[in-house]
């Protein structure tokens, strides 16, 4: 047992132990478990349905690293609660084995490993401490290091016990164990004898030993010493070894390692430090519950009393209207050629967003058409729509979920710094005088939602007090801003804050820059966060009323496209020609910058907006791939939200906690027809329905909180009756799943207590068991047994008593059960109702959560795709990274603005350092990353995933800047 690396060795140890328990096993025990199994049919019926309620639970955590963090906690804790259970089993009789000794020696075993290894860590801490070891020793090593590996080791032991005894091997080279695992045969015999001989050589008498005498155990024949034992000392002896020289000599530090764990090291520091995708359904985040009161305060408290907007108006001094240089940039005007880029909703997953801003940084890219590639230089200027960071605005989600992507696909420039607080922007490179000299990409950024929830304060630090986001320069001051571009196009950032519209002071400052600067032939392109066109439609309820003012009646036609995020898809809407006049050609919103999907067929082919009709012109992903998307709620919402498990099963377990225990269930099973145990069943969950209702107070009451959540929680775009059934429909699949699942339980329970698989004895009965044959397997002459349990003050057997007792929960919650069954539950003291409910959430936990994610996914299923609601629950459930993109936009030397929508279907999962980026790097110092041919330092693995060579053109159309509004000619090329 190595400590250098204890959770290789431990999944090692556990493939072994498996497998040597599979090859142990003889055909004729296999003959023998075959003709029992008619008889045992119940049995293994009742195993099966255990045993796949347990893989259902742990599904989401078999494929996860076996390493100290919650997902191992969950295998290890199912485990248990599944082997506590299948002990009890009359299942493995026919194989021979016996579970109450192999569960106690693994206890007494563990326990043991458990204090040698701490009296050991102690003293050599000590050592350390007093400057006797190297410095090296002082790194304290991890406590779950240290309980995996004597639990490995105590499974090691088991499987010894299980296979040879506690026999040593004797003078004529043959094992004496009486109750082998296998039934008595020559060939069974000889594979016993075979296979224990090659594990163990002879250990030999104890009195080949006698300064050990008094601190061994012995076997169970004559004075031979015991295999458990030795076997067991030779593990901790290892671990010993092992870590005294790895910290006493800092031998790990100074060997040289091979080449293949050089190379496997070197790949690991590779690897990006990308975050996953924000888990919504998330019981355990700090951040989405600091998400959900940061919201309630913004919204109920400063809502209407504290704006920022109007902070940076004041400090601006409004009465200049439109001549503020720290709203109006106009150093793009006078290019000849200019390219820029839209995107919008990054700051989610790492590899999404890091996948767009890598094709963001390219020099060039090839878009992917159906029959061609058209080549695409890269932009001047960024755009970016708001929500750079989820789920919450803070300095350590801006800078892991939005700055480190965009850092690492265009570096910034070798002299920035990190810390480096913007007083006087633009903050120009060396040689560079003004903003029209400079000709790397610049980027300009407008605040979302999601930026708001704490005021402002972090995208004020971040964006308008900083220069450079990555390799792009960021000129901009304030969360608006216009921009005056080549051949007559403008772009106003319009910042809606929480409200949904523009304040009184922002509308000011629009109004007026149109009547001073903005000229009648001019182009507008207005950029807001929230895609009023869509969601007033599909909310039916009118916001942005300022913006709508502004657009119609001071742009006056002028405004040729609307862009915008916040839905985390791509959709292109175009007026429709009508007898009402366009104010807007074309309505665009692109929110696929690194956030989850959104689905794109909830939203309908014609809506109206500006008082006119506008059609669905391009799609992604398409209205057929939207809804096979949504089918994942039902396959994989818990794979995908396991730490929902938290909520889900604490709502069950509340829905039934009144009914527990159900006494009265014999009838149930008594009917031999099908039909009748249905009936039976259908009868005893409407029975403890009824009485969730008449007689309980936690379970009703939890109920009634639930409806009414449910009812909250379907959205208002439907009546207040729709809402009413729907949230009623949605409890009733709840509550008859709870039920249901409570109904299993307490059937198997009550069948075991029936046969007498459980409630035989107290609480301790495995501890109890395991004295009165613990002297005839582990006999103790020596008193070794008692010199211990005096020098520890009787802690060393208690703590194997109650170690054993808390293992064994079935058997605690059976005799409690019955108790109350039979007394009532008056009967129970405080702390004993305490034990029995505790032992029954444990696996009431297990059968709950996975089905409670299933009617939930099932529910969203329904509502996405069947009733078009929960459109941003439904998505958010799936973490989707896939299906990205951005628009790349045109400035023609004509005027026309040609429309480019490029995206990926596959976002990569694995990522590798670009080898040409290392050698760009080793022969020059780039000042500035543009400069470079290979700016973005993560290639995809394999490379022929890689975003650069997947991007694909999905819509592509041209706006005309001379064209009549009412004569609007538009030539599309929509792939």
């Amino acid at each position: 047992m190595a400590a250098a690396y204890p959770h290789n060795h431990s999944r090692h140890a556990v493939i072994m132990v498996v497998v040597g328990c599979l090859c142990f096993i003889s055909p004729d025990s296999i003959y023998t478990l075959i003709q029992k199994l008619d008889n045992n049919m119940k049995w293994w019926l009742m195993t099966t349905c255990l045993v796949g309620f347990f893989y259902i639970f742990a599904y989401p955590f078999w494929r996860k690293a076996i390493t100290p963090n919650y997902s191992n906690f969950s295998i290890w804790y199912i485990i248990c609660l599944l082997v506590a259970a299948l002990y009890h089993l009359p299942n493995f009789h026919p194989l021979g084995v016996d579970m109450r000794m192999n569960l106690s020696l693994f206890f007494t075993t563990f326990i043991s490993s458990i204090i040698i290894l701490a009296v050991f860590h102690l003293v050599f801490l000590g050592l350390w401490y007093i400057r006797l070891v190297s410095p090296a020793a002082g790194r304290r090593p991890k406590i779950l290091t240290i309980l995996q590996n004597c639990t490995v080791i105590s499974i090691a032991c088991c499987v010894f016990y299980s296979m040879c005894g506690n026999y040593a091997l004797n003078e004529s080279g043959t094992f004496g164990r009486k109750d082998s695992l296998w039934k008595t045969g020559e060939r069974s015999e000889l594979l016993v004898k075979d296979e224990c001989k090659s594990w163990f050589a002879q250990v030999g008498p104890t009195r080949d030993h006698s300064l050990l005498f008094k601190w061994t155990v012995f076997g169970e024949s004559s004075d031979e010493l015991s295999p458990i034992y030795t076997l067991w000392a030779t593990f901790i002896g290892l671990y010993i070894a092992n870590f005294v020289v790895e910290r006493s000599t800092g031998w790990a530090l100074t060997h040289p390692l091979s080449a293949e764990e050089i190379e496997r090291l070197k790949d690991e520091q590779r690897k990006p430090k990308f975050l996953d995708m924000v888990p919504w359904y998330s019981g355990t985040s700090a951040d989405l519950f600091k998400t959900a009161f940061d919201l309630l305060v913004s919204v109920t408290v400063f809502m209407g009393r504290f704006d920022m907007r109007m902070m940076q108006a004041a400090m601006n001094g409004t009465r200049e209207g439109a001549k503020q240089e720290d709203f109006l940039y106009d150093h793009f005007r006078e290019k000849d050629d200019f390219w820029f880029d839209f995107m919008a909703d990054t700051g989610d997953g790492g590899k999404s967003s890091y996948s767009v801003a890598r094709l963001l940084a390219q020099p060039s890219l090839d878009g992917r058409t159906e029959d061609s590639s058209i080549t695409l230089p890269r932009e001047d200027l960024l755009l970016i729509g708001g929500d750079l960071a989820y789920p919450y605005p803070s300095p350590d989600t801006y800078e892991k979920r939005f700055f480190y992507p965009f850092e690492e696909a265009l570096r910034p420039p070798s002299w920035y710094k990190e810390e480096h607080i913007a007083i006087n922007k633009p903050e120009l490179p060396a040689g560079v005088s003004d903003l029209k000299q400079y000709d790397g990409p610049q980027c300009f950024v407008i605040p979302g939602n999601h930026d708001w929830f704490d005021g402002l304060q972090t995208f004020m630090r971040y964006i308008c007090h900083k220069s450079w986001l990555g390799g792009w320069l960021m000129p901009q001051k304030k969360s608006y801003f216009a921009l005056h571009l080549p051949k007559g196009w403008w772009v106003f950032g319009l910042d809606l804050a929480l409200h949904s519209d523009i304040d009184i002071h922002q509308f000011k400052f629009f109004s007026e820059l149109i009547s001073d600067k903005v000229k009648e032939n001019d182009s507008v392109i207005v950029m807001t966060h929230a895609p009023n066109w869509i969601l007033d439609y599909y909310w039916n309820e009118p916001t942005g009323k300022n913006v709508s003012h502004l657009i119609r009646d001071h742009l006056v036609g002028r405004c040729k496209l609307r862009i915008a995020g916040d839905l985390h898809h791509y959709m292109r809407h175009s007026y429709v020609q009508s007898e009402n006049p366009a104010v807007v050609q074309h309505l665009l919103v692109n929110g696929c910058g690194g956030a989850f999907l959104h689905p794109t067929h909830v939203f309908g082919n014609l809506i109206e907006a500006h008082d006119a009709t506008y059609e669905t012109k391009a799609a992604y992903p398409s209205i057929l791939d939207s809804r096979g998307i949504a089918w994942g709620n039902i396959l994989k919402f818990r794979k995908k939200n396991w730490q929902f498990d938290f909520i889900g099963g604490s709502i069950y377990f509340i829905l039934t906690f009144s009914m527990f225990p159900l006494c009265k269930l014999d009838h149930i099973l008594q009917d031999d027809t099908i039909s009748g145990l249905i009936k039976n069943l259908v009868s005893a969950i409407r029975d403890a329905f009824m009485y969730m209702v008449g007689e309980s107070y936690v379970s009703f009451f939890g109920a009634l909180i639930l409806l009414v959540a449910a009812i909250l929680f379907v959205p208002p775009k439907v009546s207040k009756k729709q809402r009413v059934i729907i949230g009623v429909l949605h409890v009733s699949a709840h509550l008859l799943s709870a039920l249901g699942l409570m109904l299993l339980m307490e059937l198997c329970v009550q069948s075991c207590i029936s046969n007498n698989l459980l409630a035989t004895s107290g609480y301790h009965s495995l501890y109890n068991w395991y004295r009165t044959v613990e002297s005839e397997h582990f006999p103790d002459p020596t008193g070794l047994w008692a010199r211990i349990e005096q020098w520890t003050f009787g802690l060393y057997p208690a703590c194997i008593k109650y170690l054993m007792s808390a293992f064994d929960v079935p058997e605690v919650m059976a005799v409690t059960r019955t108790k109350i069954c039979k007394n009532g539950m008056v009967s129970l003291s405080r702390g004993g109702a305490v034990i029995y409910y505790a032992s029954v959430f444990l696996y009431f936990w297990v059968l709950s959560t996975p089905a409670v994610s299933l009617v939930f996914g099932s529910y969203l299923y329904f509502c996405i795709n069947w009733l078009h609601l929960h459109f941003d629950e439904a998505f958010s459930s799936l973490r989707i990274a896939n299906y990205k993109s951005f628009t790349r936009f045109h400035i023609k030397k004509d005027g026309d603005l040609e429309v480019f929508t490029l995206a990926v279907d596959k976002v990569p999962k694995k990522w590798k350092v670009d080898s040409h980026w290392q050698n760009e790097s080793r022969q020059q110092n780039y000042q500035l990353s543009h400069e470079r041919q290979y700016p973005s330092k993560w290639i995809a693995n394999p490379l022929d995933r890689d975003p650069v060579k997947m991007v694909q053109i999905v819509d592509h159309f041209v706006i005309q800047k001379d064209e009549a509004v009412e004569n609007v000619a538009v030539a599309e090329n929509h792939h």
